[in-house]
């Protein structure tokens, strides 16, 4: 293709890593024993590579005394915690395979989950906020309180024979996951399968905002290279310190963070089970953290936290801001207000391991706030019309990839996988984006969040870049709502900073003369919060059936 199309390939002059993670960790135990590799704050943990990888090493010995086998499936439900990290090197190690389970699920989510995989073993934590996960896994297997651990038999989850918990009081059935290390002998370690860099390791289930969640299925090769390639891109270097509020049961934390810090000698910083911003500040200050990851929001929380300035952030040097668009106003402050004069962003999906477009330190600081930078090493990228056809360079269009980081598919389920990705291996993301002349990308949204207004195409980033920059708007997302005339109107959800009050007619007069007048919101609607995903991702879904509701429309609206 000419460089006047939208087509991109990522450098190759780095060869692919063909190493499992397991050994991606000896190699790092070996090469960095006395450097620390976890600090958990919360939970006062503090291990060196060398015992981290004992521990690794002791888990997986014990997992396989359970009867457990190369390809078995087991589910980790749990927020973010030392016990989260050593499974997701364990398991690796035995050559099982990782089920993330989202902290925020509830009982039918839980079962859904459980059965479409398989799962043969649960770590689950006791608890955590109003989750009381033991209740809820033995609400779906009450045989678990007759059983002895290691033997159930459920009938609502036939799959299921282990369940192991985190924390809390002993409960009949359960193993305690400090035991887990326990049941092996050095016998069972040595007898660890000889795996394949392509075998499956890990399954993420996508969000489900249409249907029911999709299994996409990783291998030790898909992370393994997107780990090195994201850290590369960021800058992760050898005794980094990197802080990590970002959900481990996401790509984002298991992935960009957890996987790049082992491959690149970097430290993993935790500073809560959850997200917060105050911990957060804490963390980075008390651990002298140089780099720290999150969604926009999340740094959001973080800069307009009323001790923000309390902190010394001196030490912050780089970082990722991911998972979500990203205003351009919040990354300047991010570099200005942060010190993280080498932040980068990142674009991706769970299906591609997960990304696939990245920003770079040494962009020009224009380019890595208006973008999500060029196309990562060893990755193809084009941007199509609805015929499939390579649209010229600047035109909008849908954003695919293809390459290493392509998920191996989804679990059990060909036929949405073969609607994701196409006969030449080509990963549909359901993005609109662009390709400008030097190859950098911009998201102008899901493809299903578009607005058609009158016949006009409404691209809601667009919007909300502009309106981000009224100084009494803290955060803004705006989706289309049904229209008699129109088919679609344009409504802007509105949270303004703390403190400040706006109206709709001076939202609206902002945009006049500025944005053209079909993306002008004729409806704006003031919260104090969106709903969004446990990872931050705001539910736009969601904003728009509550709409409806409250402006009594209907789909049939634009009959």
């Amino acid at each position: 293709m000419s460089d006047t199309t939208s087509y991109v390939a990522g450098m190759t002059d780095l060869p692919l890593i063909e190493d499992t993670i397991g050994a991606m960790l000896d190699r790092a135990v070996s090469r960095w024993p006395e450097r620390e590799a976890l600090v958990s704050v919360e939970q006062g943990v503090r291990w060196t590579y060398e015992e981290f990888g004992r521990r690794v090493d002791e888990l997986a010995r014990g997992l396989m005394s359970l009867g457990l086998e190369r390809g078995d499936r087991l589910g980790v439900w749990a927020p973010n915690c030392a016990e989260w990290t050593l499974t997701q090197f364990a398991t690796a190690k035995a050559g099982l395979i990782q089920v993330n389970v989202n902290p925020a699920y509830r009982l039918s989510e839980l079962e859904y989950t459980l059965t479409k995989v398989g799962v043969k073993a649960l770590v689950a934590a006791a608890s955590f906020k109003t989750s009381d996960y033991v209740a809820m896994t033995e609400t779906l297997a009450p045989e678990v309180s007759h059983c002895r651990p290691g033997a159930l038999e459920a009938k609502r989850l036939p799959a299921l024979k282990i369940v192991a918990k985190i924390g809390g009081e002993r409960r009949p059935g359960w193993f305690e996951f400090d035991d887990l290390s326990a049941q092996g002998t050095p016998a069972d370690l040595a007898a660890l399968p000889v795996l394949s860099n392509r075998d499956p390791i890990n399954i993420q289930f996508t969000s489900g905002t249409t249907g029911l969640p999709k299994g996409a299925t990783l291998s030790h090769r898909n992370l393994v290279n997107n780990a090195y390639f994201v850290g590369r891109s960021t800058g992760l270097r050898e005794a980094d310190r990197l802080c990590v509020p970002v959900p481990l049961y996401h790509c984002f934390g298991m992935v960009m963070s957890n996987l790049a810090c082992v491959v690149h000698g970097a430290t993993i910083v935790y500073s809560a089970a959850g997200f917060d911003p105050l911990a957060v500040l804490t963390a980075i200050e008390a651990e002298r953290c140089t780099a720290v990851h999150g969604v926009p929001t999340m740094f959001i929380a973080e800069l307009q936290h009323p001790r923000f300035g309390e902190f010394d952030l001196s030490s912050l040097r780089a970082g990722i801001m991911a998972g979500a668009p990203c205003p351009i106003e919040v990354m300047r402050q991010v570099i200005d207000r942060m010190h993280m004069r080498e932040v980068t962003i990142a674009y991706g999906m769970t299906e591609t391991s997960p990304v696939s477009f990245q920003s770079s330190p040494g962009d020009p600081l224009e380019r890595r706030v208006t973008t999500v930078g060029r196309v990562q090493p060893h990755i193809e990228a084009k941007v199509i019309d609805a015929e499939g056809r390579t649209v010229p360079r600047g035109a909008v269009g849908e954003l695919c990839t293809r390459g290493y980081a392509v998920m191996l598919g989804y679990w059990d389920d060909p036929e949405r996988t073969a609607e994701a990705i196409d006969a030449e291996g080509w990963m549909h993301t359901g993005d609109l984006g662009t390709l400008d002349a030097e190859g950098y990308c911009n998201i102008a949204g899901r493809a299903k969040d578009m607005i058609i207004r009158g016949g006009e195409n409404v691209y809601p980033r667009e919007i909300e870049e502009y309106l981000f920059r009224h100084p009494k708007i803290a955060e803004v997302a705006v989706i289309g709502v049904p229209d008699a005339k129109y088919g679609e109107e344009v409504c802007a959800w509105v949270r303004v900073h703390s403190g400040q009050t706006a109206s709709a007619e001076e939202i609206r007069g902002f945009c006049q003369g500025q944005i053209a007048h079909y993306k002008i919101p004729r409806y704006v609607h003031f919260v104090d919060a969106f709903p969004t995903t446990v990872t931050g991702k705001v539910q736009k879904f969601l904003m728009r059936q509550q709409m409806m509701q409250l402006l009594d429309l209907t789909e049939q609206s634009t009959a």
